[in-house]
């Protein structure tokens, strides 16, 4: 109750002072009671089967845990890493174990959140000595951040909360306070990736709660609110799960990653990247995949025509998660308008594919021209020593890559003459 009071009190306060609408103020604190949902059954694909491969296959598919706990910075694979010439990467900050989501603050915060784990921390740069700070914990899969004139907004699994003015706040920050909660509660696929678009709303992914399944209404797709959590709308359908997204600088259209479905092959479907020239777009899942073939038990009676088709093909199972347009001017020209992805590897190949930051070079018209490596060295031997999850530009127009195995932030940073600067 005393939470409840005071957040009732902060908030009639605001509306006094014309800060908060009635409307608003009501809607906050109805949202920071609710209770959690129940977490919701994994659909079955087929009744009475389940639909994996045989046990021996099963054996060589195993997915690669992540550890408990963040590794020592010397003990990173810095060594095995490989970027392009006259590029340099090196380990931005070291020790924020699972880490995920990449946001910078106005103020030059990174923001960094956990999946597995229940914290979002910040990264404090003081004359190149960085300082690692929790700022939220006790969460439900923190994993999607966005950041917006000075307020941190994070998306667990069955919530949208905010911390506003957290800048200032770092050593003492306020308890998050939640604006949106219209989420069903399911383990897969249940965690969220977030961002801000151009009309100023927040973006946020609603994932597939199975593999493969006809998912509810409420699922699959992208949604967007306002940044009080109010007017929820849906912006495209058939979204297996999307953990990345971001806006073309030019055309401002949205563009996304999205993960395919598993024991289909070894070597389909591919994952996708997507663009949204319209609302109401529907992507395919469950019935299409890679915009060129029918799914094997949801697919009958539906064509791939009925459908948006990829912009581009990133791999079978390659894990495709968190993507940023370059705008920045530290890199060659060619990277400008460019999208950066991580892909986190695949789990489920008997031989890994993935665990790597792809360049995708783009077409005049939106479309995509092609893509090669950037960031290479996290699979060694068919085994993960790393695996990059998002990617962030800074000020200085370098690139971080969130590590959630080893629990890392690299930076990624280049001068054509060869005096990149050192951490």
């Amino acid at each position: 109750m005393k939470t409840s009071y005071a957040l009732l009190t902060r908030c009639m306060l605001l509306a006094a002072l014309g800060a908060v609408a009635p409307g608003a103020l009501h809607a906050q604190t109805a949202e920071a009671v609710k209770p959690i949902p129940p977490m919701q059954p994994v659909p079955s694909t087929v009744p009475g089967r389940p639909d994996v491969p045989n046990a021996e296959v099963e054996k060589q598919l195993r997915n690669t845990p992540p550890l408990p706990f963040p590794l020592a910075e010397e003990k990173l694979p810095l060594s095995d890493l490989k970027v392009p010439k006259g590029f340099k990467v090196e380990v931005y900050t070291s020790g924020i174990a699972n880490a995920r989501s990449l946001r910078m603050g106005d103020k030059g915060t990174l923001f960094v959140s956990n999946r597995l784990l229940d914290k979002v921390w910040a990264v404090v740069d003081r004359n190149g000595k960085r300082e690692n700070k929790v700022i939220a914990s006790g969460l439900d899969r923190p994993n999607g951040l966005a950041f917006h004139k000075g307020t941190l907004y994070i998306a667990e699994g069955t919530r949208i909360s905010k911390l506003e003015n957290i800048e200032d706040n770092l050593d003492n920050p306020p308890k998050p306070v939640v604006i949106y909660s219209d989420f069903l509660n399911h383990q897969s696929h249940g965690w969220k990736f977030m961002g801000i678009g151009p009309d100023n709303k927040l973006y946020v992914n609603v994932g597939a709660p199975c593999n493969i399944c006809e998912p509810p209404e409420t699922n699959s797709q992208l949604r967007r609110i306002n940044l009080d959590g109010s007017n929820p709308e849906v912006v495209v359908r058939g979204v297996r799960n999307s953990v990345g997204f971001d806006w073309h600088p030019e055309t401002k259209e949205l563009y996304f990653t999205d993960n395919g479905r598993d024991w289909l092959s070894e070597d389909l479907p591919n994952d996708e990247l997507n663009r949204v020239t319209k609302q109401g777009q529907h992507f395919g899942f469950p019935y299409c995949h890679q915009g060129d073939f029918t799914d094997r038990e949801m697919g009958w009676g539906r064509s791939c025509t009925e459908f948006e088709k990829p912009v581009a093909l990133l791999g079978p199972h390659t894990a495709a998660l968190g993507m940023r347009f370059y705008t920045g001017k530290m890199f060659p020209t060619e990277y400008r308008n460019g999208i950066f992805i991580a892909r986190h590897g695949s789990w489920n190949k008997s031989k890994k594919l993935g665990g790597d930051v792809i360049y995708v070079t783009m077409n005049k018209d939106g479309s995509v021209k092609s893509y090669a490596p950037f960031l290479t060295g996290f699979l060694q031997n068919n085994s993960y020593v790393g695996r990059p999850v998002d990617v962030q530009m800074m000020k200085d127009g370098s690139l971080l890559v969130s590590d959630d195995h080893g629990g890392a932030i690299y930076r990624v940073s280049y001068d054509a003459g060869g005096k990149v600067a050192a951490r």
